[in-house]
């Protein structure tokens, strides 16, 4: 091994050993409101300015504001002995609360929930089930429960999926041409981000938006639809209870956190209540053939192993869940993100 080579594994193993901190550093900027304060200014700004504005010490500010500009969320410039600090696209883009393209809540969800919870994932791989119960230090068994107990648990949630939806809904949405379907149920969409980005899309279309009843009125309060004619709220548990009659359903990172048994369930399901010539789209983290591309799907299939019952497949594991369910003609694709696949009844 060449001393080059030797130095790329430790520059690997010093950034996969410090990954957390990464993040942390990266949150921490954005929940003091740095990333915002410095968008707002028209021009950069020191760090005793920063510090001053957002009520910390300035010790405190300099070494967080140094880290940031060494992780490339901030530029600095000299100007007469002194730092002047601002925001790179990167931070000004998906850091910023403030940003249309904000990533903080989705962040914070992430910092918030699965950062402390990862201290028991020796244990799930041990086990090879969810950790629910150690987590919440509860007879709780099920992720949802979990969040939806309280209203902070239900908006924390559904503002990382808005932030998620923000960057990726619209490519999904594309991946497809869904003119052909006019009436579509979101199952488990009670953000409401995608029916808005599907009427958006087909503004000849109406979406039905059907999640459980405590979701529904949550999510009822803060949604302000396009046209009230064109999005509508029905509440249920789609294992226990009939679902809207729609010429497509879309399943958007809703079977990854169920194993292929209540998958089948549910796809069966819906095969029967789908109208001839209707389907169903499926949108998931998805692993490749080989299970080596698409990390982000790894990444997923590692929170759901702590988390819940459920597990990210592979293009031929979801259609032979379609197919064994009824749906033909199955096609599959993949964005920069996610994969989709669109069945047929």
């Amino acid at each position: 091994m060449t001393s080059t080579e030797d130095s790329e594994i430790l520059k690997t193993l010093f950034q996969y050993q410090n990954g957390f901190l990464i993040s942390k550093i990266m949150f921490t900027a954005a929940e003091l409101g740095v990333f915002d304060l410095l968008r707002e200014s028209e021009e950069p700004l020191t760090a005793e300015a920063i510090a001053e504005g957002l009520g910390t010490s300035h010790i405190g500010m300099q070494r967080l504001l140094e880290a940031c500009v060494g992780l490339k969320l901030l530029r600095m410039e000299m100007r007469d002995n002194k730092g002047f600090y601002g925001n790179t696209a990167l931070a000004d883009l998906y850091l910023a609360k403030s940003s249309p393209k904000s990533q903080y809540s989705d962040m914070k969800f992430d910092s918030e929930l699965y950062y402390p919870s990862f201290q028991y994932l020796a244990d799930a791989v041990r086990e090879g089930k969810n950790q629910i119960t150690s987590i919440y230090e509860s007879p709780m068994k099920d992720f949802f429960q979990a969040i939806y107990r309280s209203e902070e648990g239900i908006q924390l949630y559904f503002g990382a999926l808005k932030n998620s939806w923000i960057l990726y809904c619209r490519e999904m949405i594309s991946e497809f041409d869904l003119s052909q379907f006019h009436h579509i149920c979101d199952l488990g969409g009670g953000s409401g981000i995608f029916a808005e980005e599907h009427i958006l899309s087909y503004p000849n279309s109406s979406v039905t938006i059907f999640d459980l009843p405590e979701v529904v009125e949550k999510a009822k309060k803060n949604f302000v639809a396009l046209e009230e004619s064109q999005i509508s709220f029905q509440g249920g548990d789609f294992f226990k209870d009939s679902v809207p009659e729609a010429d497509l359903y879309i399943l958007s990172r809703i079977l990854h956190l169920w194993d292929d048994e209540k998958c089948m369930q549910l796809l069966t399901k819906l095969y029967k209540a789908c109208k001839p010539g209707g389907g169903v789209l499926v949108i998931e983290p998805v692993l490749d053939e080989e299970r080596v591309k698409y990390f982000g799907a790894h990444f997923a299939s590692i929170k759901l192993l702590v988390h819940t019952d459920g597990k990210t497949r592979t293009p031929s594991e979801h259609k032979a869940l379609l197919t064994a369910a009824g749906f033909k003609e199955i096609q599959a694709k993949h964005g920069s993100v996610y994969g989709a696949l669109l069945g047929r009844k």
